[in-house]
């Protein structure tokens, strides 16, 4: 599918990144590989017609080299009810760094960081599109 964009994330504890991608923030694990030692070579989660892809820094090839000294990274994900995902959020002990909020561009979103220090926006509006119902 052309066009389509995938943010990639090397975490420390890839496994835990996982569980709280799906307990936390609502999204569905299509697939998670480890090598021989139990860490995560590649994982893909699905959010809507969305995905991420993530895995364990400190492995060796030219992706994981390249990320070796990366910061944290921000994701924006398009929710239909961004309350709703943020108490989901909350709930789960999250970190939340400002609480849903209307902005004047029409959305409404709010934004967490994960244990690795990412930060991860909700909201309603679509880049490039309208609003989410």
């Amino acid at each position: 599918m052309a066009g389509t964009i995938s943010p990639t994330i090397l975490y420390d504890d890839a496994k835990a990144a996982i569980q709280l991608l799906k307990d936390a923030f609502g999204f569905s694990e299509v697939g998670v590989y480890e090598d021989e030692n139990g860490r995560v070579v590649h994982a893909e989660l699905t959010y809507g017609n969305g995905a991420v892809m993530l895995g364990s820094k400190g492995r060796e090839g030219a992706f994981a080299k390249a990320l070796a000294d990366g910061g944290p990274v921000g994701v924006y994900v398009v929710v239909a009810n961004v309350d709703a995902h943020h108490q989901q959020a909350v709930d789960h002990g999250v970190e939340i760094l400002t609480p849903p909020t209307d902005q004047d561009y029409g959305g409404r979103d709010y934004m967490a960081r994960d244990a690795e220090g990412n930060v991860w926006s909700f909201g309603t509006y679509a880049p490039g599109g309208s609003a989410a119902g």
